[in-house]
């Protein structure tokens, strides 16, 4: 409700118990249920408001029942003119001080409140003043323990009646003072009730627009949902869509700079590698690594009756220097996909399985970055030196984060931390070396199809030197045709430094034997 105005700072208010005790008793039978409890002078000022009948007669009898026989009384009764119903009020007045009776004195203001005509100049000052003091204790004593409505009505009487003496020159001199008071304190609180409808005009339009924006967004939601799922049907043969981001997620300002080189990738169908022909890649890989068929072989008999090229995880075992990562790399390129390597002594959880947005370093998962490299469903996923990944767990162990890539349940709906939504890696083939398998925990070990890898002996020399001689020719960056096969002399160079074993160390040796033949070719 209104704050009590300034000016009632100093009416010489009485005490808050005897103002409220002036008119507290409530007419228990009085047919209006709405006025029970309300303090006398608040319960005569709301019949004046509803043109109650019989107001007077009533206010008679509570004085009568208080001071019976009062001569005043019957003389205010019978009709008399207004100087009676002031006498009246002034003897009720002496009487509640006399007798210290708080009643006689809201019994007092009662009758000033019925009584009293609309001012002119400042007659009646001090009547209209001693009943707007007690209007507005009674007031602010009851305002907190009625209706809303109600002490809407009441509030705007009480003010209405208090600003008379001030504004009676605006005001309709025919009309009682009741009814001006009631019409002054509407007017008060005009412009209050013009702002508070317009302020809830406002709030109702604001959420209207609110919930338009959100039907609409909604709308579009499903409208995108439906073209991503009309997208999923049209899906040509032999492609996947392995990330789905809606289009508000696409604009995502934290997505921003992580979405930049990977939009080709995302709600795109990505086409699956079909296999080439087992027999030429087998020959091809025959020809680099004669001494490893066996191993050969293991690997592509997985992909037997498959259309497209996807193995199941794979991890080659042996001494260093076999050629194992070489293999490995040799065996995406062979069957035409892309081959993404991670180092796994440089590798923890949280880089090979993403980081999360909230980062500024946030990334995707390494599986989604080698889709996203080589455009395509099913690459390769190269993972050297496994058993040297860090068995710290301050950001996640690589061996733990691994079991969610390695099974097809789990890999088909991976969460990206970075993207926030499921990636579908199911096709992406991962291949992983080790030196030895002793680090390796049995949960990783259980998951990858174990094949150790030889090592060439002396004997596999004539088989390998073509390959390493080609390789060389490559990394040199000349045709192979150019570089002539080694001659007696320069092969048993090679015999007598390279007994078997390392790859690594016959490609150096090979190398150097091919130096010393360039320097004697240009000496001549």
């Amino acid at each position: 409700m209104s704050a009590r105005s300034d000016d009632t700072d100093d009416l010489d208010l009485p005490p808050p118990e005897d103002a409220v005790s002036t008119g507290a008793a409530a007419d228990s039978a009085d047919p209006n249920e709405r006025l029970k409890g309300l303090p006398r002078l608040l319960r005569y000022a709301m019949l004046l408001v509803g043109r109650a009948s019989f107001i007077q007669e009533r206010l008679v009898a509570e004085i009568d029942e208080l001071c019976p026989q009062l001569p005043h009384t019957v003389a205010w009764a019978a009709g008399g003119p207004l100087a009676t119903a002031l006498v009246l009020a002034d003897e009720l007045d002496r009487r509640a001080a006399a007798q210290n009776e708080p009643a006689l004195r809201s019994l007092a203001d009662s009758v000033r409140l019925i009584s009293l005509p609309t001012p002119r100049n400042d007659e009646f000052f001090e009547a209209y003043r001693r009943v707007a003091k007690a209007l507005v204790q009674a007031f602010h004593a009851s305002s907190r323990h009625v209706e809303e409505q109600l002490c809407c009505d009441l509030e705007r009487f009480t003010y209405g009646w208090a600003a008379l003496p001030a504004c009676a020159y605006m005001l309709p001199r025919d009309a009682s003072a009741a009814k001006n008071a009631e019409l002054l304190g509407h007017r008060m609180a005009g412009h209050r009730i013009s702002a508070a409808k317009a302020a809830a005009q406002r709030k109702f339009k604001d959420e209207e627009e609110k919930r338009r924006e959100t039907r609409e967004a909604e709308d579009r939601t499903t409208a995108a949902e439906q073209q991503t799922e009309a997208a999923a049907d049209a899906i040509p043969e032999h492609h996947l869509v392995v990330a789905r981001l809606s289009p508000e997620e696409m604009k995502n300002v934290k997505l921003k700079d992580i979405l930049g080189p990977l939009k080709s990738a995302i709600n795109t169908p990505l086409p699956l590698v079909e296999i080439p022909p087992l027999q030429e890649a087998r020959n091809a890989l025959l020809f680099e690594f004669p001494y490893a068929a066996d191993v050969i072989d293991f690997a592509l008999a997985d992909l037997v009756g498959r259309p497209t090229v996807h193995l199941r995880p794979l991890l080659i075992v042996g001494e260093p220097g076999g050629g194992k990562t070489r293999f490995a790399r040799r065996l995406g390129e062979v069957l035409g996909v892309n081959v993404w390597r991670t180092d796994g002594s440089r590798s923890d959880g949280a880089v090979f399985g993403g980081t999360d947005r909230r980062w500024y370093s946030a990334e995707p998962c390494h599986a989604f970055l080698a889709v996203a490299q080589g455009r395509i469903a099913n690459p390769l996923v190269l993972i050297d030196e496994l058993e040297k990944a860090a068995t710290r767990s301050d950001y996640g162990r690589l061996w733990d984060t691994l079991l969610g890539f390695l099974e097809v349940e789990t890999s088909c709906r991976y969460p990206d931390p970075a993207l926030q939504t499921n990636l579908d890696l199911s096709q992406v083939t991962y291949v992983a070396t080790a030196n030895s398998l002793d680090p390796l925990p049995s949960p990783i070990r259980d998951r990858f199809r174990i094949v150790t890898f030889p090592k060439p002996t002396a004997k596999d020399l004539d088989a390998l030197l073509p390959a390493v001689i080609a390789d060389l020719a490559n990394e040199r960056g000349v045709n192979q045709s150019w570089v002539p096969p080694l001659d007696g002399i320069e092969r048993e160079a090679v015999v007598r430094h390279w007994p078997g074993g390392s790859v690594r160390r016959l490609r150096r040796i090979v190398e150097a034997v091919l130096r010393e033949r360039d320097i004697r070719a240009s000496r001549n």
